[in-house]
């Protein structure tokens, strides 16, 4: 009985697992001196654990309520906390089978929590491939067209711009995996931790009912040596009055084993059967039986009411902490399921709603994109391409040979040179604006080395380009797509050939010219292009190339500021005039629909000429990183101020 007790004392309250984490309530229902066991309970009525299972919740309540009234309002002990369900609790407490059923709704759980995180695992999986593909395939694809020798102009900003958008759906969905992958290991962190509360909680509930059992097999055995020694004590008295035992009433109580058994212990003890009816032997029996019986009933006595305290300290307060720590366990886990699976249902549904709106952009200003895909590829100008490929095809050929047929024959094989045709004198004197009644000054400047016509002329500034620009930004600075619209080309050829031929002469306020500046714009466009040398220098292209190739923003405006630092005097006070006026016409980009970006288009290929074949790396001639051109002139435009513009101007 002993073992027993310090057993029990052993199971104390620190080896119960403490709850998840979402509680920290203290559980107290009952206390163990709150409730002492009766001081005289009857031996022959000992409390059944049966019957203190359904009486435990009405004994504890009513033990509590006196409780309550006796200690005062600031008395910590309660039945249950006010957060926990307390009807709950109860109707497990009054269930015979309510451990088992928590371990099993547990088990239950556990296998949803991990169902769970095993498809967030494999729904990550596919996001990530996803996500990485995608993002793999925009990178591929756009250095793949700009190696390629693919279209030029809008198309081409249109498609990186299409890439680019393809890049920010993958990214967005290697975030929603990365933000699965993390809500997977939470769950299985969860069922790890649930399930090591469920096996503690489950040893604790066994030892207690171990206990409990080896405390009522001790009461029974001290049961049955007072009823030994019960019989014992009848059969002396009744020898003692000199009644036969054949005929006394013991032979006429129901035999029982344990009658049986009563019977054989005394006669193996050598008790009355064995003794002869000397009264003095008798009486040393009876002494005897009556001292052994003594013991035996203060040891029956003592183990009813060791097990009677043990039982009401297990139903009334170790059970309810054992099954409130299940409890708990359980509803950690159905509500950290639950989480994990709303957070997933929300994530879900902004990576989607987030795709949406980098496609179609909610408001065009607030998107980092600027336009969504359809809007981006709408914005291709089929006809605009092809009149600048065009353009740029026949200056990249130059004064060679054609390959094609002869537009005129030799006049040595049967064609007759054309006959001369008599005109009155009023045709030899063309108007004073015809090309022909023209001077040639001798100071051409199309087609002329752009430091030879500066120093030639003791300038800073060429002045075809401070006259063709002042005109643009007088008359055609809100012009829609100025600079990307051409002009007519009859009449820029005429304006060429007046500002090739006598520069000063030309008037471009007069109506013949403001009244559509696209040609004048057109007129810009080709002086740059005819230039020997490209504004940019054949020697630095490739220093520009490369540093707009580098992807860090603040790396690539560095390396650019570096190259234009890198350019003879006359070329540098050109661009910088030049670029100078671009940013004025990009100031009124809301009304002439030139952006920063377009203007780049336009004048990528302009200024950086057609490119020296590079045989270092492989490079072909030609117009084929138009990209990076492009690229090179959008961020020394956006940077005009930091390259051009020093602080005391």
């Amino acid at each position: 009985m002993a073992d027993d007790a310090a057993a029990w004392d052993s199971a104390d309250n620190s080896d119960l697992p403490s709850g998840p984490s979402s509680y920290h309530h203290p559980v107290r229902l009952i206390d163990s001196q709150e409730s002492p066991p009766p001081a005289n309970p009857s031996p022959s009525q000992p409390r059944s654990s049966t019957d203190s299972i359904g009486r435990s919740w009405r004994d504890s309540q009513t033990v509590g309520v006196e409780n309550r009234e006796s200690s005062g309002p600031n008395d910590s002990a309660t039945l249950v906390d006010a957060s926990f369900d307390e009807n709950v609790l109860r109707s497990l407490c009054e269930l015979d089978c309510g451990v088992p059923l928590l371990l099993d709704r547990i088990k239950q759980s556990m296998i949803s929590c991990r169902e769970a995180s095993v498809f967030l695992k494999k729904r990550a999986a596919i996001e990530e491939s996803y996500g990485q593909n995608m993002h793999k395939l925009a990178r591929i694809t756009a250095d793949t067209y700009s190696m390629n020798d693919g279209k030029a102009g809008t198309f081409v900003a249109a498609w990186q711009s299409s890439m680019k958008i393809h890049e920010a759906v993958g990214d967005s969905r290697l975030r929603f995996a990365q933000r699965l992958n993390e809500m997977s290991e939470e769950l299985a962190t969860l069922a790890k931790e649930v399930d090591k509360n469920r096996k503690q909680t489950k040893e604790l509930a066994t030892r207690y009912e171990r206990a409990l059992q080896e405390s009522e097999a001790i009461t029974e055995k001290c049961k049955n040596r007072l009823d030994i020694t019960s019989e014992e004590l009848e059969r002396v008295l009744l020898q003692k009055e000199g009644e036969s035992l054949k005929d006394n009433t013991v032979q006429q109580r129901p035999a029982g084993a344990g009658g049986k058994r009563a019977i054989g212990k005394a006669v193996a003890k050598g008790g009355l059967l064995l003794k002869g009816k000397n009264p003095g032997n008798i009486q040393r029996q009876e002494d005897d039986i009556r001292s052994r019986m003594s013991s035996a009933s203060d040891a029956y006595r003592k183990a009813v009411t060791d097990t009677q305290a043990m039982r009401q300290e297990y139903f009334n307060f170790q059970l309810p902490r054992i099954l409130r720590a299940l409890k708990e366990c359980a509803d950690e886990m159905d509500l950290g399921t639950q989480y994990h699976l709303t957070r997933y249902a929300f994530l879900f549904e902004s990576t989607v709603l987030s795709d949406g709106s980098t496609l179609v952009p909610p408001h065009e200003e607030g998107s980092p994109f600027g336009l969504g895909l359809k809007a981006t590829l709408e914005l291709i100008d089929n006809r605009g391409d092809f009149k600048a490929y065009m353009q740029n095809y026949a200056y990249a050929r130059g004064p060679v040979t054609p390959r094609g047929p002869r537009r005129e024959g030799p006049t040595d094989e049967g064609f007759l040179p054309p006959l001369p045709t008599h005109h009155s004198d009023k045709a030899h004197n063309p108007p004073p604006n015809g090309i022909n009644g023209l001077q040639d000054r001798g100071r051409p400047t199309f087609g002329v080395d752009l430091a030879d016509q500066m120093t030639r002329d003791n300038v800073e500034v060429p002045p075809i380009m401070e006259k063709c620009c002042q005109a643009i930004e007088k008359f055609g600075i809100e012009s829609q797509g100025i600079y990307r619209v051409s002009g007519t080309v009859t009449k820029v050829a005429n304006l060429r050939q007046r500002l090739d031929k006598d520069m000063d002469s030309v008037d471009l306020d007069a109506s013949e010219w403001s009244s559509d500046i696209n040609n004048v714009a057109s007129v810009m466009k080709m002086w740059l292009r005819e230039l020997p040398d490209p504004l940019l220098t054949y020697d630095l292209q490739q220093g520009f190339i490369d540093a707009a190739k580098i992807e860090n923003d603040r790396l690539r405006h560095i390396r650019l500021h570096e190259r234009v630092n890198e350019l003879p005097d006359a070329n540098y006070a050109t661009l910088k005039y030049f670029l100078g006026h671009l940013q004025r016409i990009n100031e009124h980009a809301a009304e002439n629909s030139m952006s920063v970006q377009n203007l780049a288009i336009v004048f990528g290929p302009t200024l950086f000429g057609q490119l020296k074949p590079n045989p270092a790396n492989g490079a072909e001639g030609g117009m084929a990183d138009a990209t990076h051109q492009n690229m090179a002139i959008e961020t020394i435009l956006q940077h005009y101020t930091d390259i051009f513009v020093d602080e005391g101007e």
